[in-house]
């Protein structure tokens, strides 16, 4: 299994040409392997933060797209586990809890992120495929 970030989900949606080609391939060999992509349950919240706020447009209602969502990927609870992690980065890691659920639910669940964010990517503090 490998966990996807927020934008990677939109971008699977809505603007596949903006995934890196080792991330897509990543994407394939993880699906065509029968593994399912997963998420962070907080993923549902920022992508409805994103539509509400006007920064993504959806090609459906946001309850219909939310729910496709739900169906393709397997969504992972934010857990005690995951939330002691959160906060156990270190200072230099992004503050934003989002990011910081995300991610530690990687680590918890021992799943590599697919994430374009460079602030993620350069902490050093999990594995990362972009």
């Amino acid at each position: 299994m490998t966990l996807v970030d927020t934008h990677v989900v939109l971008w699977l949606a809505l603007e596949p040409d903006r995934i890196s080609k080792k991330a897509r391939a990543v994407i394939e060999q993880t699906r065509q392997r029968g593994h399912g992509l997963a998420i962070s349950d907080i993923t549902l919240l920022e992508i409805a933060t994103a539509e509400n706020k006007g920064r993504v447009t959806l090609n459906s209602s946001l309850e219909t797209f939310l729910s496709e969502i739900e169906a393709r990927f397997v969504v992972l609870p934010i857990t005690g586990k995951v939330c002691v992690r959160a906060m156990g980065f270190p200072a230099t890691y992004p503050k934003d809890p989002a990011d910081r659920i995300i991610a530690a639910t990687a680590i918890v669940e021992g799943l590599p992120l697919v994430t374009a964010d460079d602030a993620i990517r350069r902490s050093m503090a999990l594995p990362t495929i972009w």
